[in-house]
């Protein structure tokens, strides 16, 4: 990236998209001057400028709900910025995840695709903080051995349904072997971009 690529307009300022890395979903626009930029750079965090109050803010630096910065890009014209980011909470003020909570056309299909990384946040969430009565957490304490009979059984599960010819049950237990797969690969430190950096390699 060269800083001098990006196009500020009159007042200064560039619009930043800000985005999971991880579930691809947008979290919020917000913009940011050059000073902005410099210590988002700097600090690994997000800075924005807030035209409302004219003056420089750091996300979460009230609410607690920093973005860790991963990668930053721009388009092709130079006069936006796409921040990928870890979100430590939601971005929104409302409480919502996402600032973009409300829809005018909305087609649930198209949540399908991030939903197997939110599985695996979830997933990995449960790990870090425990939670009383969770099914996951049971998993988690009853160790390797556990989570693999599990995933074992739920592949015959697959099979079974498979061979019954049943596109419902199928439909259901293969959602059982994910879950089941995406607690052992938390268990062993496996996050989704690697898993998809193979499939990638085996798309031709």
């Amino acid at each position: 990236m060269s800083i001098s690529d990006i196009r500020f307009d009159s007042n200064g300022l560039v619009t930043a998209v800000v985005q999971d890395v991880n579930t691809k979903e947008v979290l919020m626009v917000a913009y940011m001057n050059q000073k902005a930029l410099d210590q988002t750079i700097l600090t690994g965090q997000t800075w924005f400028f807030s035209r409302s109050r004219n003056q420089l803010w750091h996300k979460g630096e009230t609410s607690g709900n920093f973005q860790s910065v991963k990668a930053i890009r721009y388009d092709c014209d130079g006069d936006a910025l796409l921040i990928e980011v870890e979100p430590l909470g939601p971005a929104c003020h409302t409480g919502e995840q996402s600032c973009f909570f409300r829809s005018i056309i909305h087609d649930e299909s198209t949540e399908n695709i991030s939903v197997i990384t939110r599985l695996f946040e979830t997933v990995k969430e449960r790990k870090a903080n425990p939670k009383e009565g969770s099914y996951t957490n049971y998993l988690f304490d009853k160790g390797i051995d556990k989570i693999l009979k599990k995933v074992g059984e739920e592949t015959s599960e697959v099979i079974i349904a498979a061979k019954n010819d049943s596109k419902d049950e199928l439909i259901y237990e293969t959602a059982d072997l994910v879950y089941h797969m995406t607690v052992l690969l938390v268990e062993k430190g496996i996050n989704p971009q690697e898993i998809a950096a193979e499939l990638k390699k085996r798309v031709k």
